[in-house]
């Protein structure tokens, strides 16, 4: 058997913003991937779409009612189409398959990582809530297996980009640097009223609505806090987060020497997505390089947790340990949820999050089994909650 020239590739989540990046990626290097599985939710015409041009070995799409519009659509292709969650922690297992790219939304991400890394595959983990939610369960998973877990998240990628060539070294503190969001600079009084389109227009990054909105309130930076504690093994006081309105600087390790590394770079996912599908190696891009005399001031601001209580939760639940991060995280996608759907308002989803994270059954060593029922707890408390907003 002649060995792979091509690394091939499963995208869980193809047709979100990380997703349609990847695919971009993939076209570039035609001659380093191969596309084997790519799944979506709900975006049936997209994912009709990418198959036909990636011609991967199957899809999934997720909502069984849109199963025959994607079978008929692809009824003359050499494509399996499959359907359902269950579906896709299937397909991961794929023989082919030499890596992951994990780009799903929420907790819906957690059941395929695990199906994928007992089936020995690499992951590209795009989705931060996978180690929020169960970070221990699946960071000693894949050390069993000997998985590599690459990051995705920028700030992810930037603190895994300095540690190359130092992983002997010990990390005395990381810094993630936060763009601020859209509201960055305003008091909780000023914040009573805004939209969910304010809270949409994030100034730097383009990125899915959940996403977007959690880096309005702060919790993304909160939920990549709790991812790093879990990629990098380190203690909640080890994680710092400073807000770095340019989104050049894109995170920093600090050694035990006082010597810090930072990885910088102008806003633009496909960067890190690269680097993840690609590593070891850099491949060639043609993305806009930066230019000093563009951006002559680069500043730094502490965070306002006062008026974004996100981010002191996720530390709470960081050193609180067992299921209670699991409990943050659902609670967090019913009420983002809820925002979107303008049932609350935008200040409400930290109320929410905070009264949910009291509310619900504490583990303090959680298996699989009881993640799952604190996500389904979780998430019935705090839908409770936004009836009563």
């Amino acid at each position: 058997m002649e060995p792979k020239t091509k690394r091939h590739l499963a995208i869980l989540g193809s047709t979100g913003s990380i997703g349609t990046q990847a695919l971009e990626v993939v076209k570039s290097h035609p001659e380093k991937f191969e596309i084997e599985v790519l799944t979506a939710q709900n975006n049936a015409d997209l994912l009709i779409a990418q198959a036909i041009e990636f011609q991967p070995n199957c899809v999934v799409i997720a909502n069984e009612t849109l199963y025959e519009k994607v079978k008929l659509a692809l009824a003359n292709q050499p494509i399996k189409v499959y359907t359902g969650n269950a579906a896709i922690a299937d397909v991961v297992q794929m023989t082919d398959i030499d890596m992951v790219l994990t780009a799903m939304v929420g907790y819906s991400g957690l059941l395929p990582t695990i199906k994928a890394i007992e089936a020995g595959k690499t992951i590209a983990l795009a989705n931060k809530e996978t180690l929020v939610v169960a970070g221990e369960l699946i960071t000693k998973l894949a050390y069993e297996k000997g998985i590599n877990i690459l990051p995705v998240d920028s700030e992810h990628s930037a603190i895994f980009q300095c540690l190359v060539g130092e992983f002997h070294n010990p990390i005395e503190k990381i810094i993630l640097t936060a763009s601020g969001g859209p509201f960055r600079g305003k008091k909780r009084d000023e914040l009573l009223h805004v939209t969910k389109a304010q809270a949409l227009k994030h100034p730097n990054w383009e990125m899915g609505a959940k996403i977007t909105i959690d880096s309005a309130s702060l919790m993304n930076k909160g939920l990549e806090v709790i991812e790093a504690k879990w990629l990098f093994a380190l203690k909640p006081e080890q994680i710092e987060v400073i807000v770095h309105p340019q989104s050049i600087v894109h995170s920093l390790v600090q050694f035990k020497d006082g010597s810090m590394k930072a990885q910088m770079g102008l806003p633009d996912m496909k960067l890190p997505i690269q680097y993840a599908i690609g590593f070891p190696n850099r491949l060639t891009s043609d993305f806009e390089r930066f230019n000093f005399l563009n951006y002559p001031h680069l500043t730094f601001e502490k965070p306002d947790t006062e008026t974004f209580r996100n981010l002191d939760l996720a530390y709470e639940a960081l050193k609180a340990g067992g299921n209670k991060a699991c409990i943050l995280n659902a609670a967090n996608e019913i009420a983002v949820d809820a925002f979107l759907k303008d049932k609350i308002k935008f200040l409400d989803i930290a109320k929410i999050n905070e009264k949910t994270m009291n509310a619900c059954s504490f583990v303090s060593k959680p298996k699989l089994e009881d993640y799952q029922n604190t996500d389904k707890e979780a998430r019935k408390v705090a839908e409770e909650f936004v009836n009563k907003t």
